[in-house]
């Protein structure tokens, strides 16, 4: 490598390496050492502070994991996240559509966990642990972020998207991405 391409190189490497501080492309990881059964036990989390969209993304994942033990609570928990505007009507419809319907056992909200897959039956490691990533259009629009939730069902991350309230909290806006398909566990097919 002559000088000049090393220069260049170096130069290159500077421009990317600010580029990705100001436009994303980082992971972060939200642990939780259990998962809260009541709305009660939710807001306790240090989480539920809601300072930064990436714990209000994880904390979606557990609000969702708690759904199929008790839809209530999981509703109450959606709805102190969602702050000023509770979940509508056609929001709670779709999600009882989606989880109860095609995800009976529970693992749709287990896939967002980290270590959990169909082959383990979407069991995940513990700590229970969230992935989250951004990118470089996550924070296009002002007072809006879009992250993305690592799933092991899936071959790619989910969206979801927080919203910044005049409190400075960041509120769940859009969610839906989250309730889509996955691939079945291994313990459900009869084949194998």
């Amino acid at each position: 490598m002559g000088l000049f391409d090393k220069i260049k190189k170096q130069a290159n490497d500077a421009v990317n390496q600010d580029a990705d501080s100001l436009t994303g492309g980082g992971k972060k990881s939200v642990e939780f050492a259990a998962l809260p059964a009541t709305q009660v036990e939710f807001e306790a989390l240090p989480q539920a502070a809601l300072q930064s969209p990436y714990e209000t993304a994880a904390m979606f994942v557990v609000a969702l994991n708690a759904y199929p033990q008790n839809r209530n609570e999981s509703v109450d928990m959606m709805n102190f996240m969602k702050g000023p505007e509770p979940l509508s009507q056609r929001e709670i419809i779709f999600l009882k559509e989606q989880m109860d319907q095609k995800y009976k056992g529970g693992y749709l909200a287990r896939s967002y966990f980290a270590g959990s897959t169909p082959q383990n039956n979407y069991e995940p490691s513990k700590p229970y642990t969230v992935i989250i990533s951004d990118n470089a259009y996550s924070y296009a629009n002002q007072g809006y972020v879009k992250l993305y939730v690592q799933c092991g069902g899936a071959d790619s991350p989910r969206p979801i998207t927080m919203r910044q309230a005049k409190d400075g909290k960041w509120y769940l806006s859009e969610y839906s991405s989250l309730l889509v398909g996955i691939r079945e566990p291994e313990s459900s097919n009869p084949w194998v």
